[in-house]
């Protein structure tokens, strides 16, 4: 039966109420036992897919291993197989037939050995040779070499003394005169039913192992005494399964199967028989060492007979694979189990969310007029804050202005001598022109008043340019960047300071790499920095003695879209301290009363806001000012 809006939104309310209520000791103990169950369930779950997991890489591994097996048994039955054959024809040669009945017939041993040799070469085996009865090799395939088998004695091979039983067979053996490993067939060689002698063939079958090789896994065959003589790592070959025993060890030399070899033990640390006849076991390092990383991780051994050789082959499996997968599985579990309770978590948290939602509307309207409130209040402090910035930087920007002019001015006055001296001396010269004029007119010379008129014409026109200059030096700056000719600016502030250089006998030199250039800054700033820079010079050039060589230098390069314009003296150059305090305001080197210590402050500060730089260089005399400016082309200054 439908329940009515009205009494399950009650009974809700009402369930709600009871869970709200409950006590805080008993909400806490029933969410530990929530996550304690959720942890338990985890932890089975991990458990059961690394269980699994591993199971079935396992059986993967088993199954990969045992159909490698026998493809690795087969193909070395083949390769052994191939060379069967080959003491059957030996039997049916004619001269190695009169070679065993005639043992000291040199001419025939001869034949004898080059057919060996030859049958070798075709045949691809190692080395062939026939011995007697006696267990002496009358003739062999590498007879030319220096570890010839003509003439050894091995009376003490099994295979030899097998064949001599009337059983041929095969022996895996290493040799004791070029100690090169091979496998050896050994049959008797029959003349009407009468033994005379055992033909055998060297088989190298090391080459098989080198096919071996499948990533970690490992592959290695093992005799009937458990001495692995092939391997696909070569540091378990000629090791054993299990340690020998003595008698083990007595027969092996005795027979010199691994002649000279000590036929250690594997380092087997632990070994772990399965259901199903395979081994899990783990390898240490052949020293004994425990360190980190010299002990193999598990592998699982299979093993395949070889009859009637009693050989084994053994396939070692590398099962950390597995285990990774296993924990690969229960990584992805713990993912999945995670994922579903983080989901119902999330389903759980917005049925909670749904029902708080409600009460946090409620609460929103208020909270965002009492924000909005706020945000008005924080605004209109913010502009009025912002009113204040504004109008302090117009006062800071006006102050600079000033600083600036006032700089210009302190310049002009330092410099008020040396342009009174300008001034004074054509202004006498004007006063005895104009009398001269009076007199020559009086006496009706008028060509020589004329000529007299336009020297004054001259003076004047000169008085102007310098009365034009200090104007135009003394004017306020707009400010306002753009291409400005440095050769203009050097020249404008030539001009102030050309009497003090005739005055004080300094040789000015002026180098500019191309016929003008041209940078991104203020005029009048500028000349007023290059000024500066030249009247500091001078005055450091007035302190010299009166023979001492005077010399004032401005160079002007431009690179790297950058104007560099280096002002350099001859003078006493600057201390350590003066270098460290030269831009700070108030600092200066000269007498008391001489200069406030702004001038190169105020220079510093134009040019940075210029965008460039004014600094010192070292130099082994005099001092050296650099100002650099970004330089500015000359169709934007035509533009």
């Amino acid at each position: 039966m439908p329940v009515p809006p009205d009494t399950a939104t009650s009974q809700t309310s009402e369930a709600q109420a009871a869970t709200s209520f409950a006590p805080p000791g008993r909400r806490r103990r029933l969410a530990q036992l929530a996550w304690g169950a959720a942890l338990a369930g985890a932890v089975a779950l991990g458990w059961v897919a690394y269980w699994w997991t591993e199971r079935i890489s396992i059986e993967r591994l088993r199954a990969a291993g045992a159909q490698r097996l026998e493809v690795y048994a087969a193909s070395l039955e083949n390769l052994l197989d191939k060379y069967d054959f080959l003491p059957h024809m030996l039997e049916l040669d004619k001269n190695v037939l009169g070679l065993l009945e005639h043992p000291h017939d040199q001419e025939r041993r001869l034949e004898v050995n080059t057919y060996l040799e030859r049958l070798s070469r075709q045949a691809g085996s190692r080395i062939i040779y026939i011995v007697d009865l006696q267990g002496r090799t009358l003739a062999a395939s590498n007879w030319r070499q220096k570890d010839s088998f003509v003439g050894d004695d091995i009376r003490f091979r099994p295979y030899l003394q097998n064949a001599l039983s009337g059983r041929p067979s095969g022996f895996y053996g290493v040799g004791t005169t070029s100690g090169e490993p091979g496998y050896f067939y050994a049959r008797g060689v029959h003349r009407d039913g009468r033994m005379l002698g055992v033909a055998v063939v060297k088989v190298n079958i090391e080459e098989q192992a080198r096919g071996w090789v499948q990533g970690a896994d490992k592959v290695m065959l093992a005799d009937a005494n458990g001495v692995l003589f092939l391997s696909s790592a070569p540091a378990s070959k000629y090791h054993t399964l299990l340690p020998l025993s003595a008698s083990v060890r007595a027969s092996l030399a005795q027979t010199r199967q691994y002649h000279g070899l000590p036929l250690p033990a594997l380092p087997i640390r632990r070994s772990e028989a399965q259901p199903d006849g395979t081994r899990v076991v783990t390898i240490g390092a052949a020293n004994g060492s425990e360190a980190r990383g010299t002990i193999t991780p598990p592998l699982l051994v299979q093993g395949r007979s070889l009859a009637p050789r009693q050989w084994t082959f053994l396939y070692l499996s590398d099962l950390s694979q597995a285990r990774a997968n296993a924990r690969a599985a229960v990584l992805f579990a713990w993912v999945v189990y995670g994922f579903l309770t983080l989901l119902f978590l999330f389903l759980r948290q917005r049925l909670q969310a749904r029902e708080q939602l409600q009460a946090a509307y409620n609460q929103l309207e208020l909270k965002v007029a009492e924000r909005t409130a706020r945000l008005e209040r924080t605004t209109q402090r913010l502009m009025k804050e912002a009113e204040v910035r504004r109008q302090a930087e117009q006062q800071l920007h006006r102050t600079q202005n000033e600083l600036y002019q006032a700089g210009k001015m302190a310049v002009l006055g330092q410099m008020s001598a040396s342009i009174t001296h300008e001034l004074n001396q054509p202004l006498t010269a004007l006063r005895t022109m104009s009398d001269n004029a009076v007199l020559l007119f009086e006496r009706g010379r008028i060509d020589e008043a004329r000529q007299n008129l336009s020297k004054i014409s001259q003076v004047v026109a000169r008085m102007g340019t310098i009365t034009g200059k200090l104007k135009g030096f003394a004017r306020k700056s707009n400010a306002e960047l753009g291409p400005v000719s440095i050769h203009t600016a050097i020249s404008n502030a030539l001009v102030l300071v050309e009497r003090r250089l005739q005055l004080d006998k300094v040789a000015f030199t002026l180098d500019i790499d191309q016929g003008d250039v041209y940078a991104l800054c203020d005029s009048n700033r500028l000349e007023q920095v290059l000024l500066n820079l030249m009247s500091n010079a001078l005055d450091a050039l007035g302190t010299l003695e009166r023979d001492a060589p005077r010399a004032l230098t401005i160079d002007v390069t431009e690179g790297d879209g950058k104007v560099r314009i280096r002002v350099a003296d001859t003078g006493p150059g600057l201390t350590d301290e003066a270098r460290e305090r030269l831009f700070q305001p108030f600092f200066t080197t000269k007498p008391q009363g001489e200069g406030l210590g702004l001038g190169l402050a105020i220079s510093e500060q134009i040019v940075r806001d210029f965008g460039g730089t004014l600094r010192t260089e070292t130099t082994t005399s005099g001092a050296c000012f650099v100002i650099e400016l970004q330089a500015a082309s000359v169709e934007r200054q035509d533009g």
